[in-house]
């Protein structure tokens, strides 16, 4: 019996309007193995999850065109991605916003003002079972 070695590289789609950013970040994850689909806002971000199927989100919560809780609630209400893994990646620090996000169905909350590159490449990695 032969096996496939080759691993599927898993996708994660990256919604954040700072497009600094978004390279950043997403170079960084692509490193790691990673394929990365970009949004710069909230109304492509939802498109491109329910036409590329992604294993994880990550999700900034200050958007145009859609705000981030908005896009979350639309993501847990549609049967296509209710069960993905939401990675919530905001400067909003408040009690209220992170009670409603994790209320709504995200998988964890990060600050990025708290959060070093490496940290959020490492929460990404355990989410989705360490895997690329």
């Amino acid at each position: 019996m032969v096996y496939d070695t080759h691993k599927i590289m898993k996708k994660i789609l990256f919604i954040e309007d700072e497009a600094a950013l978004q390279k950043t970040l997403g170079d960084a994850l692509a490193a790691e193995g990673f394929k990365v689909i970009a949004a710069l806002d909230g109304e492509v971000g939802l498109r491109l999850a329910w036409s590329e199927s992604p294993d994880l989100i990550l999700l900034d919560l200050i958007l145009p065109k859609i705000h981030g809780l908005d896009v979350l609630r639309k993501l847990k209400e549609n049967p296509a991605t209710r069960d993905l893994p939401i990675i919530i990646l905001t400067n909003l620090e408040e009690a209220k916003e992170v009670e409603t996000a994790l209320a709504l169905g995200a998988t964890t909350y990060l600050v990025k003002t708290s959060q070093e590159l490496k940290d959020i490449i490492e929460k990404t990695k355990k989410i989705l079972g360490n895997a690329p």
